[in-house]
C-alpha cells in the first residue's frame, strides 16, 4: 500500500490533535453504556421487558427471552411521498426474515420524518428542511432509547435524513450499526435536456405543461433522484466511512440485487453481534473515517451541504472539523467523476462505468485514502474496492473493473478531470463561505463587479423578470442563514443567473443561504458565516459596492474603505413573515440557538465539542 500523502497526513493529525479532548470524552461516555457480555435488554426490569415484547408473535417472544439472541432495532425513514424512501416499505419484513435465519430477532424501533427538498424548493416548507436533520437525530435516539436493541439498521437516503440518522446513531454510539440504502431510480430523460427545458421556461419560451412533462420524465419512479446532489453524496460518504456494505449504494430499488443487499446487511449485523466482530459505531468511526468522507466528497464533486453535515456528524462523535480541513484536502484530491450538475451523466451511468469501488481503489493506490480504519465488514477500506454480484442466487464480491468503462464519466487518478476537488473556502471582510467550482468554467471564476443586494430570493426573481439584472453584478442574498429563516436552499436562483451568464454577463452569487449539490455553473459563495442576523460582513454590503470574487485564491472582499466598512451598521430586516405557517412557529427554538454553518448549523443542545 502506498504511503499516505504527506499533506493528507498533516491535516488528519491536525484534526486528531484538535479533537483530542472532545473525542476522549465521547469515547468514555460511550464505553460506559457498552453492554457487558449479554444482550442489551438484560438491563431492563420484567415489566419493562413485557412492554417491549408485547406486540411480537409468540415464537419471537420466546426467542427474545434467550440471552444469546441479539435483537436488531430498525430506524426507518419510510414514506411513499419521497421517491427515495418509498422502497423502504418492505425492508423491515426482509430484515426480520433474514435475522431469524441468523439466530437474531428484529423490531422497528421507530420512524423518522423524511422531507423532500425537491418538493419544498422555493416555498415556505424549505425553511424547515435544515432543522429536520436535528429532528431526525432526536427521533433516531428516541427509537433506540428503549434499550431493547443490540444493534441498529438505519434506513434513509436523502439530504438531511442520513446525517440525522448518523447523529442519532452516534448518540447511542455503544451500539453497532449498519446503514441500509435503497438505491437510485432508473435513468429518465437526459440532464442536458431537462436543464434546457428549465432555462427555456425561465425565458418564457415554453409553458408550464412542457416544463411539468420534462420534470416528470426525469423524476419518474421510486428511488433517489439520479443527479449527484446531497442524497447521492450521502450514499457515497456512507461507503467511504464503511457503514454500508461494500458498493451497496447505487443498485436500483425493487431488484433482486437490492433485496439481496438488504438481507445481507441484516445477516452481517446479526452475525457480527453474535461473533463480536463488529465494533460499536461510536468507536468504529474515527477521525480518519471522517477524513475519508471529506476525500470522497472532493474526489466526486459532491454536495456543498456536507460542509455542514459532515461537521455536525463528526461533532456528534467528539471530532472537530472545520472548513480549512475541507479546503486543504480539496487541494490535493483529484476530481475523478463527472455526474450532473458537474457533467451530463447520472449516477446510474457512474455506477455502470465502475462506480465507487473504482474510485476507492484509485484513491488508495494514490495514497489519498486512509486504509487503517474500521468498517462494518472489518478492518481496512480495501473491501470497498469490490462490487457485489448475484451468482446462482448468492452474493459474491469481486474486484472493481481494472479500467473505467466510460472516461467521460469516470477517470483514474492518473488522468483526472481536475487535479483538485473543486471546493474552496472563500474569505475576506464579508466573512467565510464555501464555493463548489467543479462545474464553473475557468473564465467565470474571477469576477469584480458591483453588488446588488436582496433580502429574499423572490426579490431576485422579480428583478430578473423586470429586466433589471441585464448587467455584470454580484447577487447578494442575505437573511438566509439558519437563525434568520432556517437556511433554505436557493435553487430557484440558478436558472435566471445562468441565463444572464449565457447572455455574456459576469454574474456571481453571495449568500448566507444554501445551494447544495445542485450548485452549478454560476459561481456561488454560500453558507457565509457569520450570517447577517449574527452581524456577519455580508450584512454590511450595500448595492453598488464593488465585490472582488476570486475563486482561484479564495478572496471574497467588498472593496470599501476600511474605516467606512468598520463604521457601517449591519443591515436589519423585518423577518416576521418567516415566523409562522407550515409549522415554522414550532422551530422558533431551533432558530434561536443554532450555531454557524461552519460549526454544522446544529440546533441540538448537548456536549458536541
Amino acid at each position: 500500500m502506498p504511503a499516505i500523502h504527506p499533506q493528507l497526513a498533516a491535516v488528519t493529525e491536525r484534526i486528531i490533535e484538535r479533537s483530542r479532548a472532545t473525542r476522549s470524552a465521547y469515547l468514555q461516555r460511550t464505553k460506559a453504556y457498552e453492554r457487558q457480555g449479554r444482550v442489551e435488554r438484560d438491563r431492563l426490569g420484567c415489566s419493562n421487558l413485557a412492554h417491549g415484547y408485547a406486540s411480537m408473535p409468540k415464537t419471537i417472544k420466546i426467542q427474545m427471552q434467550q440471552p444469546t439472541v441479539p435483537n436488531l432495532g430498525i430506524i426507518t425513514a419510510y414514506n411513499d411521498m419521497v421517491s427515495a424512501h418509498q422502497p423502504f416499505k418492505d425492508f423491515p419484513d426482509l430484515i426480520k426474515d433474514e435475522a431469524q435465519k441468523h439466530g437474531a430477532t428484529a423490531q422497528v424501533a421507530g420512524g423518522t420524518p423524511a422531507m423532500c427538498d425537491g418538493i419544498t424548493q422555493g416555498y415556505e416548507g424549505m425553511e424547515l428542511s435544515l432543522f429536520s436533520r436535528d429532528v431526525i437525530a432526536m427521533s433516531t435516539a428516541i427509537g433506540l432509547s428503549h434499550q431493547m436493541f443490540d444493534g441498529a439498521l438505519l434506513m434513509g437516503v436523502c439530504d438531511k435524513i442520513v446525517p440525522g440518522l448518523m447523529i442519532g446513531a452516534l448518540s447511542c454510539g455503544y451500539l453497532p450499526a449498519i446503514f441500509v440504502p435503497a438505491g437510485p431510480m432508473t435513468s429518465g430523460i437526459g440532464n442536458k435536456e431537462k436543464a434546457r427545458t428549465r432555462q427555456r421556461f425561465a425565458e418564457g419560451k415554453v409553458g408550464r405543461d412542457a416544463l411539468l412533462e420534462s420534470e416528470m420524465g426525469s423524476y419518474h419512479s421510486p428511488g433517489t433522484c439520479t443527479f449527484y446532489g446531497t442524497a447521492n453524496s450521502n450514499q457515497m460518504m456512507m461507503e467511504m466511512m464503511g457503514v454500508h456494505l461494500p458498493a451497496a449504494a447505487f443498485f436500483n430499488p425493487h431488484t433482486p440485487m437490492r433485496e439481496a443487499l438488504t438481507r445481507a446487511a441484516a445477516a452481517r449485523l446479526s452475525d457480527g453481534i453474535k461473533n463480536r466482530n463488529i465494533k460499536p459505531i461510536g468507536e468504529m468511526l474515527s477521525e480518519k473515517s471522517f477524513v475519508n468522507a471529506i476525500i470522497g466528497l472532493m474526489a466526486t464533486g459532491g454536495s456543498t451541504n456536507h460542509t455542514m453535515h459532515l461537521v455536525a456528524m463528526a461533532r456528534a462523535a467528539g471530532i472537530i472539523l472545520n472548513w480549512d480541513d475541507f479546503d486543504d484536502i480539496s487541494a490535493i484530491v483529484p476530481l475523478l467523476i463527472r455526474v450532473y450538475p458537474n457533467g451530463q451523466a447520472d449516477v446510474n451511468h457512474f455506477a455502470a462505468a465502475g462506480g465507487l469501488p473504482f474510485v476507492i481503489r484509485e484513491l488508495l493506490d494514490a495514497g489519498l485514502l486512509h486504509d487503517d480504519v474500521d468498517t462494518v465488514v472489518g478492518r481496512g477500506i480495501g473491501a470497498y474496492t469490490q462490487e457485489p454480484f448475484l451468482i446462482e442466487g448468492r452474493l459474491k464480491w469481486q474486484d472493481a473493473v481494472a479500467e473505467s468503462r466510460d472516461t467521460e464519466v469516470l477517470r483514474p487518478a492518473s488522468a483526472p478531470f481536475s487535479p483538485d476537488g473543486g471546493l474552496r473556502v472563500m474569505k475576506g471582510n464579508i466573512g467565510r463561505g464555501v464555493i463548489k467550482v467543479s462545474a464553473v468554467k475557468d473564465h467565470c471564476r474571477i469576477i469584480e463587479a458591483p453588488a446588488i443586494v436582496f433580502d429574499d430570493q423572490k426579490e431576485v426573481l422579480a428583478a430578473f423578470e423586470r429586466g433589471k439584472l441585464e448587467r455584470d453584478f454580484v447577487c447578494v442574498v442575505r437573511f438566509q442563514g439558519p437563525r434568520a429563516n432556517g437556511m433554505p436552499e436557493l435553487h430557484k436562483l440558478t436558472p435566471p443567473l445562468a441565463i444572464l451568464q449565457d447572455r455574456g454577463f459576469q454574474v456571481a452569487l453571495v449568500t448566507d443561504g444554501r445551494m447544495s449539490g445542485a450548485s452549478g455553473k454560476v459561481p456561488a459563495a454560500i453558507h457565509m458565516s457569520p450570517e447577517t442576523l449574527l452581524g456577519g460582513g455580508i450584512g454590511k454590503i450595500r448595492t453598488g459596492d464593488i465585490i472582488r470574487f476570486n475563486s482561484h485564491t479564495g478572496e471574497l472582499t467588498a472593496l470599501v474603505d476600511e474605516a467606512e466598512w468598520n463604521g457601517r451598521e449591519t443591515a436589519t430586516a423585518d423577518l416576521s413573515g418567516n415566523r409562522h405557517g407550515i409549522g415554522r412557529e414550532l422551530f422558533a427554538g431551533f432558530r434561536s440557538i443554532t450555531g454557524s454553518a461552519e460549526t454544522g448549523a446544529m440546533s441540538l443542545g448537548g456536549d458536541f465539542g
